[in-house]
C-alpha cells in the first residue's frame, strides 16, 4: 500500500517525508484555505513547493465545474510539475474531463466517489486514481471501507488499471481496514500515519531495554 498525506501544510509534509514512507500528497480547496493559501497564483506556487518536497504524485484539484473550465485548469496544473495529478470531481463533466486527460497522457484523480457505479465510470474513462471517501460515508451510517473493498473487487474482476485511493481517512484503524480491503493507496492525516507506530508493548519494551542497559552499565 502507498501512503499519501492529505494536507497542504508544508511542515507536516516534510515531517511525513522524513519518515521515509511517504509516496505522495493529496490536497483540496478546503485544505488550501486552512493554510490561508488564497488566489490562483498562490495556490499554484504552493503546489510547486509541495512537489519540491515529495518525490511522488501530488493531486491538485480543479475549481471549475464545467468541462471547458476543468480542461483549462487541469492543463495549467499539469504543466506546473511532472508530479502533478489533476484532481477532478466525479460528475458528468468531470468524467468527460478524465477521458480527455487520459487521451492526452495526463494523470487524473477522480474524487468525491461514494458509489461503485461512480468508480466504474471513472475507471472506464481512464482515471489514474479513484478516491472513495471512507469517513464521509461512515458519517451517514454507510460502510466506507466496504465501498473500498467493493471497488477493489470490481477493478480486479474487470482488469481495470485505475488505482483505488482510499480518502477521507479519519484514524489509524481506517488505514488498517483499507489495507485489508485491498486499497492501492491510503491518503491520511499525519496523525493517522504516525498512529501506526504506537503500541504499548513497544513503549514498555523499549523502557525495559533502556533500564536493563542502565543497570548493566552502572
Amino acid at each position: 500500500m502507498k501512503f499519501f498525506i492529505d494536507t497542504a501544510n508544508l511542515a507536516q509534509i516534510r515531517e511525513a517525508n522524513e519518515l521515509g514512507v511517504l509516496d505522495g500528497v493529496t490536497t483540496n480547496p478546503s485544505l488550501m484555505a486552512r493554510e490561508n493559501i488564497r488566489g490562483e497564483e498562490a495556490c499554484r506556487r504552493h503546489y510547486v513547493e509541495i512537489c519540491n518536497i515529495v518525490d511522488g504524485d501530488v493531486s491538485a484539484e480543479v475549481i471549475a465545474t464545467d468541462f471547458d473550465g476543468m480542461v483549462r485548469e487541469g492543463e495549467e496544473l499539469a504543466a506546473l510539475h511532472p508530479n502533478i495529478v489533476v484532481k477532478l470531481p466525479c460528475t458528468a463533466e468531470g468524467i468527460r474531463a478524465v477521458k480527455y486527460f487520459a487521451r492526452k497522457g495526463i494523470r487524473t484523480n477522480c474524487t468525491l466517489v461514494f458509489s461503485v457505479g461512480q468508480a466504474l465510470l471513472a475507471a472506464k474513462a481512464g482515471a489514474t486514481y479513484v478516491s472513495p471517501f471512507v469517513g464521509r460515508l461512515d458519517d451517514i451510517c454507510e460502510d466506507g471501507v466496504e465501498l473500498v473493498a467493493h471497488i477493489v473487487r470490481m477493478y480486479r474482476y474487470y482488469g481495470f488499471e485505475t488505482q483505488v485511493l482510499a480518502a477521507s481517512i479519519r484514524h489509524t484503524q481506517h488505514i488498517v481496514q483499507c489495507m485489508d480491503a485491498g486499497a492501492d493507496v491510503a491518503t491520511c492525516p499525519l496523525a493517522a500515519i504516525k498512529g501506526l507506530l504506537k503500541h504499548p508493548l513497544t513503549d514498555s519494551g523499549l523502557a525495559q531495554f533502556l533500564a536493563d542497559h542502565a543497570k548493566a552499565n552502572a
